[in-house]
């Protein structure tokens, strides 16, 4: 079967108002909807929405929902075949060392060397493989600090494939909160953890920012990691603060080498104090602490 990518691109605060009527809008049909950063300097994004059937009168329904936000986007169509892209994105993926962890498919299991913590994440749906520079960084500065400051309680915020999550689990062997805004990505790291060994030490819950009582039940934390991306981790500063304990330490990734001072900077003004930046691939991952 053959979708129809119907999409277009806008500035920000557009593409925030649009998402959130399409989402209310498209709600019954359950159509796949998507805002893509272009262009952070120049404010571009693109909006997408993903259809099957009739197509056109989609596409009239989306002109309505633009015309009533007195919008009016010129839409362009790409036919979109039905691929796994999942599974075709993890072939051929090597495993990734970052640290003492090891991160690998099914089909690297007897790649793992002595002394290394194998983690093995197949990601289905969810963010997160390890490949990817913010994720690797994240690892190996774990490493060092879970090794200097044990700590006891820990935060994964943002968890996609829940590979954070596993790693301090098996590294520290304490309880793990590891939590995200999507649902789908939440059965994934759940899943992930069980295939892992360590259900029993990381509790799963979709949970958007610190909105959910389950924080300020298991808070205050130890240690929290965080990677998303550099503006939602600027807006989190306030609340991080009020969710670690005294002394204790944030591990933030997702985060550009440009946007690095601001994002410091945030957490500054948070009394967190900067210990270490770890540069990657473009990608910084910042170690802080209360």
């Amino acid at each position: 079967m053959t979708q129809t990518r119907l999409y277009f691109t806008t500035g920000k605060s557009e593409a925030d108002r649009i998402f959130a009527a399409f989402e209310a809008a498209f709600e019954d049909e359950g159509l796949p909807i998507a805002v893509l950063e272009i262009d952070e300097d120049r404010d571009i994004h693109e909006v997408s929405l993903y259809a099957d059937g009739d197509v056109d009168a989609i596409e009239a329904r989306v002109k309505e929902i633009l015309a009533g936000l007195a919008l009016s986007r010129p839409i362009a169509r790409e036919a979109v075949p039905d691929v796994d892209w999942v599974a075709r994105s993890l072939e051929g993926l090597k495993p990734v060392r970052a640290g003492r962890f090891f991160v690998h498919g099914a089909h690297d299991r007897r790649k793992r060397r002595s002394g290394e913590l194998a983690i093995e994440i197949e990601a289905g749906l969810a963010f997160g493989t390890g490949h990817h520079g913010t994720t690797a960084g994240c690892l190996e500065m774990l490493d060092q600090v879970v090794r200097r400051e044990r700590p006891r309680n820990a935060l994964d915020l943002g968890t996609g494939s829940a590979v954070l999550a596993i790693a301090l689990a098996k590294l520290a062997h304490i309880s793990v909160l590891a939590t995200d805004i999507d649902p789908v990505a939440i059965k994934v790291a759940a899943a992930n953890a069980q295939l892992n060994h360590v259900k029993a030490l990381i509790e799963t819950v979709t949970a958007p920012g610190f909105h959910n009582p389950i924080f300020a039940a298991r808070g205050p934390f130890d240690l929290i990691v965080a990677n998303i991306l550099a503006r939602p981790l600027m807006r989190l500063a306030p609340e991080m603060a009020g969710h670690i304990a005294l002394g204790g330490s944030i591990v933030l990734s997702g985060i550009l080498d440009r946007q690095r001072n601001a994002v410091v900077s945030a957490y500054v003004g948070q009394q967190f104090r900067h210990v270490r930046t770890l540069h990657r691939e473009g990608w910084v991952t910042i170690h802080l602490k209360r």
